[in-house]
């Protein structure tokens, strides 16, 4: 039988979502993790995955509750995902909740790391703690998608982002190459590449753009790494990417497909990757049913002389991919799609 949650209990989870997004961009290769803390019906004290080293979600809660002046004793925490048991860069979750003599451990999301994967219930219950699962379990494996990703197939998650004017076109040759969305886009544009690992190019976004491909319009504390696919060496020596000091993987070898390199990318703990390339670089990744989302930006400018992207709806339905929702990013329409 179904568990029937609460409208109480699932606000408590909601909670634990969102302050888990406080984590967002800072904490991978691990996931987004959020904890609160309940005792008599109240929240006592909330805890986040903040970034790597740092305490996990479950353990921030429990440090939060005591400078707080309350006592985790029989408390209630509700988990986004399950707490660990291992030994990493943290001591293990469940030794914390155990330590701090909580009751009843209600958890989102199963992890489906190889180091976990229920071990960290089962420590709990045979302490005696009562452990639910499944409280809001699909809204807390889209926060995690990546990571979910990365366990599952041990390479990262495919986004895509391309900009195109009101014709589809994605450059102008009648003049020097510039951006053509505004402000606010790219504001939108700098979180999302936040929020992944690496970003990747080919050779001819370098040659027209000279792009730096880094985050500038938000404070963060890593940047992506960059990769351009040059497999005829075009890139100029001078580029900004091969000369700023910032880590870039330029790749001059030629891949038989893009499977190969997506699968050492993982091997590097990378979960998630922009691809912000071209036509040519992303039609390559779609030919090899590799996109898993892309944010198709439609631009009211019309340009003299249109590059065409040749991307459109009936060629991403035909990739495998479903019109998620529209978003507005600025003075651009967005179209969100995903596998």
């Amino acid at each position: 039988m179904a568990t029937v949650w609460s409208d109480e209990e699932q606000g408590f989870m909601q909670r634990a979502l969102d302050v888990a997004e406080r984590g967002r961009g800072r904490v991978s290769p691990n996931p987004l993790v959020g904890c609160v803390l309940v005792k008599d019906r109240n929240v006592i004290a909330e805890g986040w995955h903040d970034h790597l080293g740092g305490l996990h979600a479950e353990q921030m809660a429990i440090h939060d509750a005591e400078k707080n002046g309350f006592s985790s004793n029989g408390a209630t925490a509700y988990v986004t995902l399950e707490p660990c048991n291992h030994f990493g860069r943290t001591p293990p979750c469940t030794e914390a909740l155990m330590w701090a003599g909580i009751k009843e451990v209600i958890v989102a999301h199963l992890d489906p790391n190889p180091t976990v994967r229920g071990a960290g219930i089962q420590v709990l219950e045979r302490a005696g703690i009562k452990v639910r699962q499944g409280l809001l379990e699909a809204e807390a494996g889209a926060q995690m998608r990546a990571f979910m990703h990365w366990c599952a197939h041990r390479r990262p998650m495919v986004t895509v982002k391309l900009a195109v004017d009101r014709n589809g076109s994605v450059d102008d040759r009648s003049g020097a190459s510039q951006r053509f969305t505004s402000e606010a886009c790219l504001d939108e544009v700098h979180q999302l590449r936040m929020e992944c690992d690496a970003v990747l190019v080919g050779a001819e976004t370098v040659v027209r753009d000279n792009p730096s491909l880094t985050v500038r319009r938000i404070d963060v504390e890593r940047q992506p790494l960059r990769i351009i696919l040059d497999p005829n060496d075009r890139v100029p020596s001078e580029s900004t990417l091969l000369n700023d000091g910032e880590e870039t993987l330029h790749i001059t070898s030629t891949f038989r497909g893009l499977g190969p390199l997506l699968n050492q990318l993982g091997d590097r703990d990378i979960q998630r990757i922009l691809v912000e390339g071209g036509p040519a670089t992303i039609h390559a990744f779609l030919e090899d049913g590799l996109v898993d989302e892309f944010f198709l930006v439609q631009s009211g400018v019309e340009h003299a002389q249109p590059v065409s992207a040749n991307i459109d709806e009936a060629l991403l339905t035909a990739m495998g991919l479903q019109r998620f929702d529209d978003e507005q990013w600025g003075e651009e329409v967005v179209q969100h799609w995903s596998r």
